[in-house]
């Protein structure tokens, strides 16, 4: 086992134009070299939290494929993944409006 802690050197989110509790998937790189596609990211009661990759089982239960083993594992995915997701639903609304911010305050320098 190497020395350190786990990294999560990559985070891709895809948003989920839906109505329902599922609002993205998820897909993290641990240490440049081990992905886990299939985290999904979910509107529960409480706010959003990260679900790991599972399979339905043949008595209709749902077991992890992958997941972490400790709970402060869980919270640094967790909180890595839904800060992603969140940057990924500002950049959108933002990027109109400072984009229009940026060119008026070009055009005020230029005409001063």
């Amino acid at each position: 086992m190497r020395g350190g802690k786990m990294e999560i050197t990559d985070v891709r989110v895809k948003k989920l134009n839906s109505d329902n509790r599922l609002k993205a998937i998820a897909a993290i790189t641990i240490d440049e070299c081990f992905v886990v596609h299939e985290l999904r990211i979910i509107d529960g009661k409480d706010g959003l939290f990260v679900a790991m990759p599972s399979r339905k089982m043949p008595n209709g239960e749902f077991k992890d494929v992958a997941h972490p083993i400790n709970q402060e594992t869980r919270n640094m995915i967790e909180s890595v993944v839904i800060e992603a997701y969140n940057n990924l639903e500002e950049e959108p609304t933002d990027q109109p409006s400072s984009a229009s911010d940026a060119s008026e305050d070009e055009e005020s320098e230029e005409q001063e």
